[in-house]
């Protein structure tokens, strides 16, 4: 059990090592979503007011379950149209791992022009404050000379930061573009070496929602993920939505995962679901697997039926 132990904090430390970055070119990555689909606003905020009524959601994810100190992930967010063609929205994000924690504060605006039909091309800005902090005292016995003076205190500081999308959507398929995070920033600045920078992240998605039959849905969708310095990831999905109601998927992250997604339509403006990761990367030999859960909700003024019903 020590042994084990021992290992996970091995594995651990690596890890933390590789998220501030102590390397000389190593950037910082923006936490993994599984049902990104659902997530599209804390991206893109020119998905902000894309829905003719008050939307929010709330996701937690708990990364590589079996790896001691692993990442886990809280969003928040609610976005609603607030004039013609005008829509504001609002994220909160805490990201862990170990001993470093960021939380991400953002407001959204979004301007969507109507190219005829249900054509819609929609320009977004978010700006907001990162607030990162690292708790050394928490690895300090773990360290190979825990008395470097790298690590004698515990950085905390908070950065302005800037995002920008663009969301070109129908009733029946879209294709974003976006770049959450514009502003570079330094976590750890240590006689004059600068560790952790965060660089510039886009986000490119899209999905399709194809009528099999009046009580079957298809609707795949991709995302690619990636960075000056860091690896692109890129995810495949698929979901099959029956009687409005249920929802079930398959997802492929390349070179890293493969999962299930599952959600629940409790009421037509109230639905939880769940997304499980099977890793296949080199993580499988520390731990297989991460969960994610979900509720998403909608808040109407009106009790007319959407007459452009949306599923994503």
């Amino acid at each position: 059990m020590k042994q084990n132990k021992f290992k996970m904090k091995k594995v651990y430390f690596i890890a933390f090592l590789t998220l501030v970055g102590f390397t000389e070119v190593n950037a910082q990555q923006d936490p993994h979503y599984t049902q990104y689909m659902y997530n599209m606003s804390v991206m893109n905020p020119a998905y902000a007011g894309s829905k003719e009524n008050i939307s929010g959601g709330l996701l937690y994810r708990k990364q590589w379950v079996e790896l001691e100190d692993a990442p886990t992930t809280g969003t928040f967010f609610l976005h609603s149209p607030v004039g013609r063609n005008v829509g504001l929205g609002f994220s909160a994000i805490n990201d862990k791992i170990g001993p470093v924690e960021e939380t991400n504060l953002y407001g959204d605006f979004s301007y969507t022009l109507n190219l005829g039909g249900e054509h819609k091309l929609a320009f977004g800005l978010k700006a907001g404050l990162t607030m990162h902090k690292v708790d050394f005292d928490v690895i300090r016995p773990t360290l190979p000379n825990p008395a470097d003076e790298a690590f004698g205190q515990n950085p905390n500081a908070t950065f302005f930061n800037l995002g920008s999308g663009v969301f070109y959507y129908t009733n029946k398929y879209y294709l974003s573009f976006s770049m959450p995070n514009m502003l570079k920033a330094t976590y750890l600045d240590f006689s004059g070496k600068k560790y952790g920078t965060e660089n510039l992240h886009y986000f490119l998605t899209g999905g399709y929602v194809f009528d099999l039959n009046p009580n079957l849905k298809f609707k795949p969708f991709a995302m690619v993920k990636s960075s000056i310095n860091a690896p692109t990831s890129v995810d495949l999905s698929t979901n099959f939505l029956f009687n409005e109601k249920i929802e079930l998927g398959a997802t492929y992250r390349l070179q890293d995962s493969f999962g299930a997604m599952v959600n629940f339509a409790i009421t037509p403006s109230l639905r939880i679901g769940y997304a499980y990761d099977h890793v296949v990367s080199d993580l499988d030999i520390a731990t297989p697997s991460s969960h994610e859960f979900m509720l998403l909700f909608d808040i109407s003024s009106s009790k007319k039926v959407s007459r452009s019903p949306r599923y994503f």
